[in-house]
């Protein structure tokens, strides 16, 4: 028993304990018995969508992404430069074997710094974010870290946590008939969620490197993105919207040195593009 709003008190039922328990089970077997293996990075993952449900989901969710950054750029140098580039880093990498359906945009806002991807293969960069890379490989290594994103799957992976926490989050609120107990497991749940979210990056920075350098270009070339957004972050200049989910270049260029050492320990091959 406890009060509820009006200081009264209210029992919870067996009925609804019962049913609660069986969403918050049916949720733990949903997540936890949905694995399979990512045959680029080598790890089990659990998901619950197939290859085909994830590029429809992308397809779907990209003609409201393109509305909510202007539109897609009317610059048909800019569009075919990302194209090349991204098709380059698919075809000649590990992603051609993914499975996904890759399409690369050019988004029409000069203002946001950012770049994303849809579960699928959609891949966008917005011209804010394009206009301020100073080479082809830099391209490439925001490109790379995108398609990494996508081959690592971590939009499924995302999904299907956000499909166990709010199962839980369901099963708090039938069980205690409590909104601030709802809302305090759904706080949680959005704490777990983004110290994922933050791994991910890292991994995809990882992949990034492995794309890149399998599609001819130089790796260290990622570095430059990373000083290209640190820069855009001074002098009082509007944060980047890169920052939103992806953490600071400062914390990521050490890292990004160390798996470049780690993968070429005698130094990065001549003739790779920069």
């Amino acid at each position: 028993m406890y009060p509820n709003a009006s200081g009264g008190r209210r029992g919870i039922t067996p009925a609804r304990l019962v049913l609660a328990l069986v969403i918050a089970l049916s949720s733990f077997a949903g997540y936890y018995f949905s694995s399979q293996k990512n045959e680029i990075t080598g790890e089990t993952q659990r998901v619950s969508l197939t290859k085909d449900q994830e590029i429809s989901l992308g397809l779907q969710s990209a003609p409201q992404m393109i509305q909510q950054y202007g539109g897609e750029s009317a610059d048909p140098k800019e569009t075919a430069l990302v194209r090349q580039i991204g098709a380059r880093l698919v075809q000649q990498s590990a992603a051609r074997d993914s499975g996904y359906r890759f399409e690369f945009h050019v988004l029409a806002d000069p203002n946001t710094i950012n770049a994303f991807a849809l579960p699928g293969g959609q891949v966008f960069i917005t011209q804010a974010l394009l206009r301020r890379l100073r080479t082809r490989g830099e391209l490439a290594g925001v490109l790379g870290h995108e398609i990494g994103h996508v081959v690592a799957r971590h939009g499924a992976e995302h999904l299907a946590k956000a499909k166990l926490t709010n199962g839980l989050v369901g099963a708090v609120a039938v069980g205690s008939e409590s909104q601030a107990a709802a809302q305090m497991a759904q706080a949680v749940a959005a704490s777990v969620n983004m110290k994922y979210g933050r791994e991910d990056e890292l991994e995809s920075d990882t992949l990034g490197v492995r794309l890149m350098a399998e599609a001819g270009f130089d790796p260290r070339a990622m570095i430059g993105v990373m000083e290209v957004l640190g820069e855009a972050s001074k002098g009082g200049a509007r944060q980047p919207e890169f920052f939103s989910t992806h953490p600071n270049p400062e914390n990521r260029i050490a890292k990004l040195q160390a798996l470049i050492q780690q993968k070429y320990p005698s130094g990065v091959p001549k003739g790779m593009e920069k």
